[in-house]
């Protein structure tokens, strides 16, 4: 078998499992979200998410250019290019054109060949565990990815929320919350305390988290969870200040 038709039956697979992403909101209201399954797979799969630091990304707005800025950051240091070999993954969603560009090492999408033998080697452990998402599978074959690859850290955006998204599993270096607003009210709450509880649920214990400028509402809740977890608050505006200097394409 080619692997372009190997690919589109991979996808086939993928897409054959729910989508939420594809869901209109009355029906993500009553979706049955929690991290069990992820978990199970994980622990079925090895638990490969442990095998690199990862810095995880929320946020309503933002959080795909900041995960992007954080790989390339993470990329280009200088330290880091000058060590042979050193590699960042970089985990987003959803794809413009080509499902691979979720899953990248070094800024380019592992190839359609690579996937396909990431899900052929997930299957078996896909088929022990009921109710799996197109959504929690793809975050598993990117964790898989990572370090079958030998990434060096790793930047996740979260999917949907924070809490109770499947990348929700890890624990970071560092946490990262975007700008905070109104979205997926359905599912998020419609509140803005609610949601930002929502994006705060990837906060950690004792792990570093940083944030962009929020609501006075928003942040009250960042500041109260970070504060029950332990973990040292960063606001950017507040306690760092940048300055762009040279912008270029």
């Amino acid at each position: 078998m080619d692997t372009e038709t190997a690919y589109n039956q991979a996808l086939d697979y993928l897409y054959s499992f729910v989508d939420y992403s594809l869901k209109h909101a009355s029906e993500l209201a009553k979706a049955d979200f929690n991290l069990d399954r992820m978990f199970a797979l994980m622990e079925s799969l090895g638990n490969p998410q442990n095998r690199y630091p990862i810095i995880h990304v929320a946020g309503t707005k933002g959080k795909g250019s900041t995960s992007a800025l954080c790989a390339s950051a993470l990329i280009a240091h200088p330290e880091r290019s000058r060590r042979a070999g050193y590699t960042v993954g970089l985990y987003t969603s959803p794809h413009l054109e080509d499902y691979v560009e979720r899953i990248q090492v070094n800024g380019v999408p592992i190839s359609h060949g690579q996937l396909v033998e990431l899900v052929e080697e997930i299957k078996p452990h896909v088929a022990k565990i009921e109710k799996l998402t197109t959504f929690e599978i793809t975050t598993a074959l990117a964790f898989m990815a990572f370090a079958k690859y030998g990434v060096n850290a790793a930047v996740f955006e979260v999917g949907l929320g924070g809490r109770l998204d499947a990348t929700n599993i890890v624990t970071p270096k560092v946490s990262v919350i975007t700008s905070l607003s109104y979205d997926h009210t359905a599912v998020l709450g419609d509140t803005l305390t609610l949601i930002a509880g929502e994006k705060a649920g990837i906060i950690k214990q004792g792990v570093p988290v940083v944030s962009s400028p929020q609501m006075d509402e928003a942040l009250a809740v960042v500041e109260r969870v970070a504060k029950l977890r332990n973990s040292e608050l960063t606001l950017v505006g507040r306690d760092v200040k940048f300055e762009l200097v040279k912008s270029s394409l």
